[in-house]
């Protein structure tokens, strides 16, 4: 009888070392490691990467702080995502104005077709299904995306739960070149370089855009490092 209870209470005290716990009013787990992280609710962010000297714990408005888990998987997934949008539209708007000019849908060489956000009315009015098959392609990406990371519906309820427990918020195993670190230290380094690199692009893009609608002029000609051939005249779309 002894030893039926001795065994009972060690199986007890194995499952409550497994069981979730709560630490500061958050839900903390050890059970499963993704590209090298374990959730940690001592560490700022849940242990995820991305902090940079000399403000590691950069969080003026407490959202890490007091995000669970789950929340905090849900902030990294849109920031990663919206950084990698911002790092395409940041170069994008470069390489499609002065000096360069090139855009895969004209040839801006015959008309100067001024700053990125005037590019959408020559693109109506030139290639006018573009929007429609870019909606095509950004929905099955998404879609993609979903399937990868994003529990059904159906599995969530009274969970609390969206993104599926052995998701890495942003890895959803696109990585034609290979650079994909296999070592975990490694693999946390690169993802500060892209959380910082797309936390720049995100403040550059919306400057770039504020830039543009302030004075209507590209980049590189308010910088006087191009001309101004730009003549809104020419464009489908007029505006007052």
């Amino acid at each position: 009888m002894m030893k039926l209870i001795t065994s009972v209470l060690a199986l007890a005290g194995s499952a409550a070392a497994f069981a979730p716990s709560k630490q500061n009013g958050r839900l903390a787990t050890q059970l499963y490691s993704l590209n090298g992280w374990v959730p940690n609710a001592n560490e700022f962010a849940w242990g995820l990467p991305g902090s940079l000297d000399p403000v590691p714990d950069f969080d003026p408005f407490n959202f890490a702080a007091e995000a669970d888990l789950e929340r905090m998987k849900n902030f990294r997934e849109a920031e990663t995502q919206h950084g990698r949008a911002a790092m395409l539209a940041a170069l994008g708007m470069l390489v499609t104005e002065e000096p360069i000019e090139f855009h895969p849908l004209f040839e801006a060489s015959n008309k100067d077709i001024g700053p990125a956000i005037r590019h959408l009315d020559e693109v109506r009015a030139v290639s006018p299904f573009f929007f429609e098959v870019l909606a095509l392609i950004i929905g099955s990406l998404e879609l993609n995306r979903a399937i990868q990371g994003w529990e059904k519906p159906g599995d969530v309820l009274g969970t609390g739960r969206t993104l599926k427990a052995d998701y890495y918020p942003g890895d959803v195993g696109f990585d034609p070149l290979g650079l994909k670190p296999e070592d975990p230290e490694a693999f946390a380094e690169m993802q500060t370089k892209e959380l910082q690199n797309g936390r720049l692009a995100m403040l550059g893009w919306a400057g770039m855009v504020a830039q543009e609608l302030v004075n209507g002029k590209e980049i590189f000609v308010n910088l006087g490092l191009a001309p101004d051939r730009f003549d809104p005249s020419t464009m489908p779309v007029q505006f007052n």
